[in-house]
């Protein structure tokens, strides 16, 4: 085999294996739960264990639906099961972290309304710039700088 037939043949080689990984970085798609309360189960059924709860407003990335029942990560890496019919195709986002505070307006020099711990979910309103025009299930909202929630 010639040197130039070898290198072509690398080259090619190192394409597809960029393009595969590219393949597998793509975002998945998030969906956000609908209903006051959702069960969360180890597996595609209603007889799975029920492993913990979630709120409205609860953003989930979707990895794969299996007969009414959609497998899911959420926003510390855990994975389960919830039933297609609870989701919603809602822009929806979650607080990473404990004390985030939230803002009458889109920047650190509006005061703050209200401060959350990890885990809140919110329905997305509005994004502008850095900030994220947001509202809890309970009717509260506000501004938070966007890197505080998730995703």
């Amino acid at each position: 085999m010639r040197a130039s037939h070898f290198r072509t043949g690398l080259t090619i080689c190192a394409m597809m294996i960029f393009h595969m990984m590219l393949c597998g970085m793509a975002h998945a798609n998030t969906m956000a739960v609908r209903v006051p309360v959702a069960n969360i189960r180890s597996g595609p059924s209603d007889n799975s264990d029920l492993l913990w709860k979630v709120e409205k407003n609860h953003p989930l990335d979707i990895l794969e639906k299996k007969g009414g029942w959609c497998r899911f990560r959420d926003f510390e890496g855990d994975e389960g099961w919830i039933k297609a019919s609870l989701l919603e195709d809602t822009p929806t986002v979650i607080t990473k972290l404990d004390g985030c505070n939230v803002r009458s307006g889109p920047g650190l020099k509006y005061p703050v309304v209200f401060s959350v711990e990890k885990g809140i979910p919110f329905k997305v309103l509005k994004r502008e710039g850095k900030w994220v025009h947001i509202q809890h299930a309970s009717g509260s909202s506000g501004w938070i700088f966007s890197a505080l929630v998730w995703p």
